[in-house]
This record gives structure tokens, C-alpha cells and sequence, in this order.
């Protein structure tokens, strides 16, 4: 994978989603507070939703969802004349 194909809105994506992941990292390890006594509980609905959606933004902005046809789905193309 290369870089230079990513726009400046790929890039910003990106940026967003890495953002997203680290706060969600910081959110899911950080104590919860402490509502009974020995209870020492990590992580949160706020930060599961966080990495999913970090993980939705990097994946799209880094292309995994473009179609690419297979050589022989190009071949047939150029046969039917498309």
C-alpha cells in the first residue's frame, strides 16, 4: 500500500480514525470509578463504540473498500464490448 494515493480527504479520515482509536484506548483502560468497595472494573460502552467506529473510519479511508475487478472480470468486459 502506498501513501501518496490517499486525498486530502482520505487523509483527514485517517487522522480521524487514529484519533478515535487512541481515545478509545484511553477511555476503555481508564479506572472506572469505584462503586463498591474493591472494585477496580475496566473499560465502557463509550470506548467499544469508539474503536468501532475508528475502525470504520480507517479502514475506509485507507481504501480497503474500493473495488478492484479481477483481470478476468476486465477481460470479460472488453469481450461483451462494454
Amino acid at each position: 500500500m502506498s501513501w501518496p494515493h490517499l486525498s486530502y480527504g482520505a487523509m483527514a479520515e485517517v487522522a480521524a480514525g487514529v484519533a478515535m482509536l487512541v481515545a478509545a484506548i484511553w477511555l476503555y483502560r481508564r479506572p472506572a470509578p469505584a462503586t463498591e468497595e474493591g472494585s477496580s472494573d475496566y473499560g465502557s460502552q463509550g470506548a467499544v463504540i469508539l474503536l468501532v467506529i475508528a475502525a470504520i473510519l480507517l479502514i475506509h479511508g485507507l481504501g480497503a473498500l474500493e473495488y478492484h475487478p479481477s483481470q478476468a472480470e476486465i477481460d470479460a468486459a472488453r469481450a461483451s464490448g462494454r
